[in-house]
């Protein structure tokens, strides 16, 4: 007894009203540069081998957000890479993050 799917019924299943709004009633209680973070978190800890080393401070600063990057001595070469091109590689995604939240990014890999 299995039941077809009309057109009406189509219809109908589209037509469901499950409280969501276009609106977002929350954006005010969101975390600025919450994107960015999440992504330059990602990409450092694939990066890193020593995973539990990495810190990565954020400073927010109007609509601007400044990641400083800690690694472990051993993993600086890795993060930063030949002539900084991974440095820059996660400059460049993180930037891209930002810009979909609307923040402007900037990292730092910090040498303790």
């Amino acid at each position: 007894m299995t039941e077809e799917m009309t057109a009406d019924s189509v219809d109908d299943v589209n037509t469901i009203d499950d409280g969501f709004d276009e609106h977002d009633d929350d954006a005010g209680n969101r975390v600025s540069g919450g994107t960015p973070l999440a992504v330059v978190t990602y990409l450092v800890h694939s990066i890193a081998s020593d995973t539990e080393a990495v810190v990565i401070n954020t400073e927010e600063r109007g609509d601007s957000v400044r990641f400083r990057i800690h690694v472990a001595p051993e993993d600086m070469g890795r993060v930063i890479g030949r002539r900084g091109r991974v440095a820059q590689a996660i400059r460049t995604v993180v930037a891209a993050a930002g810009a979909r939240d609307g923040v402007q990014t900037s990292v730092d890999i910090v040498d303790d």
